[in-house]
């Protein structure tokens, strides 16, 4: 059984026992979490699809830790106007585990 949840604006496709980075939460590590807006539901039986959510349907999941990405360099420049801009980013995350599916 898997399930399309939607998060900080993306959409994830996720199984019971994934463990998925996305946007930050804030939830403390170990805590756990309840996502309710919950896209499609895949059974073996078929695919329920929501209009835009599956009514009743819910993905618990666990809290793992809180942190930032790998740091990526931003580097803007405009030619021949000798203007030009370099800054870093690391994108903060949350990593989660998914612990069960409720259709």
């Amino acid at each position: 059984m898997y399930a399309i949840i939607e998060t900080g604006g993306k959409q994830y496709q996720v199984k019971e026992g994934d463990v998925v980075f996305i946007e930050k939460l804030e939830a403390a590590a170990e805590s756990k979490i309840s996502f309710d807006k919950v896209i499609a539901v895949g059974k073996d039986d078929g695919l329920t699809v929501g209009a835009p959510f599956v009514a009743g349907a819910a993905v618990e999941a666990t809290v793992l830790k809180n942190g930032k990405s790998k740091k990526i360099t931003v580097f803007t420049y405009k030619a021949k106007k000798s203007e030009k801009r370099k800054m870093g980013h690391r994108q903060p995350y949350t990593q989660v585990k998914i612990e069960a599916i409720k259709a």
